[in-house]
């Protein structure tokens, strides 16, 4: 299966950039007033990136989400549990692998997947009920997944759809019809089935794909493996 560039940024919530932390006491490691300086330039750098990549400009985008990432970095380490800066930068290296993976540079993508990775889980484990984090981490292990599996290393992609496949299967329990959950779920069954080989994954996809073809809500990105496996012609 093909990498794609990241499908669901466009459909995720725009990240509000916390206020700058204070060095409180209680505070795992407390900030120097330079940190906060920099975390300060972060969020504005940040913010320019937002409005960079809404206007198409991806590699401006980028400029300013690895100019504001370091602090942004820092001030997760001085307080990992402080979950809103973990949320701030999870949001930013994914929207920073959005401009580099419209600019087709996947191996940066795939390098700020796997930074972003830990983060996302820690704000789904925070937040159960954030459909849309949780959607997003789905769509980031199944892309991750499609990059071993593209290199042959299907071991190495199984855990990733697995993990995927039951956050989708969560969110289509919660809301079946929304269009977005069932090619999320779509993308996790195809990856996993092709890794694992399962035969009742493989059925599930088929069966899947042949439902969303008919009713025309397969997306883009899924619609020629879906056509794959039910032996649809393209169209």
């Amino acid at each position: 299966m093909a990498l794609a560039a990241p499908a669901l940024a466009q459909d995720a919530p725009a990240a509000t950039a916390p206020a700058a932390p204070a060095a409180a006491p209680g505070a795992a490691t407390p900030m120097t007033p330079e940190q906060i300086a920099a975390f300060n330039k972060a969020v504005t750098d940040f913010t320019a990136g937002q409005t960079a990549q809404q206007s198409g400009d991806n590699a401006g985008a980028s400029a300013k989400y690895d100019a504001a990432l370091p602090a942004i970095r820092t001030a997760v380490q001085s307080d990992p549990a402080k979950i809103d800066n973990v949320n701030f930068l999870a949001n930013a290296l994914y929207a920073n692998a959005a401009a580099y993976g419209a600019q087709g540079q996947m191996d940066k993508v795939i390098a700020l997947y796997g930074e972003a990775l830990p983060h996302w889980r820690k704000i789904v484990e925070a937040k159960p009920t954030d459909m849309a984090s949780r959607n997003i981490l789905a769509g980031i292990l199944i892309q991750m997944g499609n990059q071993k599996l593209g290199a042959q290393d299907k071991a190495g992609s199984a855990p990733l759809y697995t993990e995927a496949l039951a956050l989708a299967r969560k969110s289509v329990a919660e809301k079946g019809t929304d269009p977005i959950n069932r090619n999320i779920l779509l993308s996790a069954l195809i990856g996993a089935s092709q890794s694992s080989g399962d035969a009742a994954l493989q059925a599930e996809a088929v069966n899947m794909s042949k439902t969303m073809l008919a009713d025309g809500s397969v997306d883009a990105s899924n619609k020629p493996a879906a056509q794959a496996l039910t032996g649809a012609k393209a169209g």
